[in-house]
C-alpha cells in the first residue's frame, strides 16, 4: 500500500526553522515523488526510463548567484513544476481517467499537496532573504500544450513527474548549503532595524 511506503513527518520536523522545514518537506516530496514514478512505470508498463530533457526553464546554477537569487531560482522552478503537474493530472484524467481512486491517483494527490507546501516554505525563505513581499515568478512561455498521440501523452506526463522529482532533490542540496547564510541575513536586517528605530528615538 503506498500509505504505508510513505513516510509521515514528525512534528519535530514541522517545528524546525524555516530552511530545515523546508528540506524537509522536500526530502519527503523527492521520495514521495520515486514512488509516483515507480507506480506510473509499472502502470503503464514502461520498462526502460526515458531520456530525460528540462521542462522547466530558470538560469542554470552559478556560484555567482547570491542566497536570493539562489532562493528565487528554486521558487520558480518548483513554481513551474506545479503548474505542469497541474496540468497533467487534468490531461491524464480527461484522456485515461477512469474516475477511481487507487494507490496511484492516490500517490499523484500526495505529490501534488506536497508540492504546494514546498512553494510555501521556499516563499518563506525568499520573503526571509530579500526583507520584502516576493513577487511571483512568471510562468509565461512554459510549454503547457499537450501531446495529442497517446503514447506521447503518457511520455509527457511522466517526464512531468521526472521533472517534481528532479527539482526535489535540486531543493534539498540547494537548501542544505543556505541556511546559515539565511540566518546570518534574518541576523543583518534585525541589527539593522533596530538600529533605526533607536536613531528615531
Amino acid at each position: 500500500m503506498a500509505a504505508l511506503r510513505t513516510r509521515r513527518m514528525t512534528g519535530a520536523e514541522l517545528g524546525r526553522s524555516t530552511p530545515a522545514r523546508a528540506v524537509a518537506v522536500a526530502e519527503q516530496l523527492h521520495f514521495e515523488c520515486s514512488i509516483l514514478l515507480e507506480f506510473y512505470r509499472k502502470k503503464e508498463k514502461f520498462t526502460t526510463d526515458l531520456a530525460d530533457r528540462r521542462l522547466v526553464s530558470v538560469p542554470p546554477p552559478s556560484s555567482q548567484l547570491d542566497t536570493k537569487d539562489k532562493l528565487w531560482r528554486l521558487h520558480s522552478a518548483l513554481l513551474q513544476c506545479r503548474a505542469l503537474l497541474e496540468r497533467a493530472v487534468a490531461k491524464e484524467e480527461e484522456e485515461l481517467g477512469d474516475g477511481l481512486m487507487g494507490e496511484y491517483e492516490s500517490q499523484r494527490k500526495l505529490v501534488k499537496d506536497r508540492l504546494a507546501l514546498l512553494l510555501i516554505n521556499t516563499g518563506e525563505l525568499l520573503r526571509a532573504a530579500d526583507g520584502s513581499a516576493v513577487l511571483t515568478p512568471s510562468v509565461d512561455g512554459l510549454e503547457l500544450n499537450s501531446p495529442t498521440i497517446l503514447f506521447e501523452l503518457k511520455v509527457w506526463v511522466y517526464r512531468i513527474f521526472k521533472e517534481v522529482d528532479y527539482w526535489s532533490k535540486m531543493t534539498v542540496t540547494t537548501l542544505q548549503d543556505l541556511p546559515v547564510v539565511i540566518a546570518k541575513e534574518r541576523a543583518r536586517t534585525t541589527r539593522a532595524t533596530r538600529r533605526i528605530r533607536s536613531a528615531r528615538r
